[in-house]
């Protein structure tokens, strides 16, 4: 593009997860790029009002789906293309960090349902009901946040997570395989902990967490972004289906 000020203008932009956190952060990063972008929650708060208000979204563009429902996907992304008639790019940034603890059966399978039911289904869903409108507008892009988890797991209790994430990054290497001819493009980032709500919030976790990354510190949700809105700018094609780590060295593939 010629502006380079404005690498993403002309390009609207869905962002699942926006309230906070890292899609709060991408649709800042996004906006200030030139992107229109419509943002997602699964409710209604003040966070996300917060966001519309800062960044001037239109109410219409501001819209509150719970992921875990069923269709969930799809009529997200029928209300983004009802409020802004042309999508050139997706990401999927909604997501839960649920106990799925090996000793108790009941939360075991609860832990697991919900979390394939945000963490997988519906980014599948957003996927899929995105990819056929981008074949009728001649192209677009998907960038789905994954984890450090799907590549090196996590920990006893959050077996469900860490297995959500690896199958998001299989869908994206899937995605990036079949529809790249096509002019769609997919991507995926994988961070470790990041100064958000998933974080380690008690002192001494923090610590164990922050001893494991060499960098010395947990990523900001400014630098996922940073990558995001770049991989959207289309700043290197030639790496669709590739998987970005953002860990600070805390696990080297």
């Amino acid at each position: 593009m010629s502006d380079h000020s404005a690498p993403l203008s002309g390009r609207t932009v869905l962002v699942t997860g926006a309230s906070r956190g890292i899609g709060r952060s991408t649709a800042q990063a996004c906006v200030a790029q030139g992107a229109r972008v419509v943002i997602h929650a699964s409710a209604a708060s003040d966070a996300f009002t917060s966001i519309r208000e800062e960044l001037n979204i239109p109410a219409t563009c501001a819209i509150a789906e719970d992921l875990s429902a069923p269709g969930a996907g799809a009529r997200l992304v029928a209300a983004a293309l009802a409020a802004a008639p042309e999508l050139d790019a997706v990401v999927n940034n909604a997501g839960v960090y649920l106990p799925s603890p090996l000793g108790d059966a009941e939360a075991w399978e609860a832990g697991w349902a919900l979390t394939m039911a945000v963490n997988v289904q519906a980014p599948a869903d957003i996927a899929r009901a995105a990819v056929a409108h981008f074949r009728k507008s001649g192209g677009g892009r998907i960038v789905n946040v994954a984890s450090r988890a799907g590549h090196r797991g996590d920990g006893p209790e959050h077996a469900a997570y860490a297995a959500s994430k690896g199958a998001i990054l299989a869908l994206t290497k899937t995605l990036a395989r079949a529809l790249g001819g096509e002019n769609i493009l997919a991507y995926a980032v994988a961070p470790g902990w990041v100064e958000t709500r998933m974080a380690p919030q008690d002192i001494e976790n923090r610590k164990i967490a922050v001893k494991d990354i060499p960098l010395g510190r947990v990523a900001q949700p400014d630098e996922v972004a940073n990558l995001i809105a770049f991989l959207l700018a289309d700043g290197c094609p030639s790496a669709t289906g590739a998987t970005f780590d953002v860990n600070g060295a805390s696990y080297v593939r």
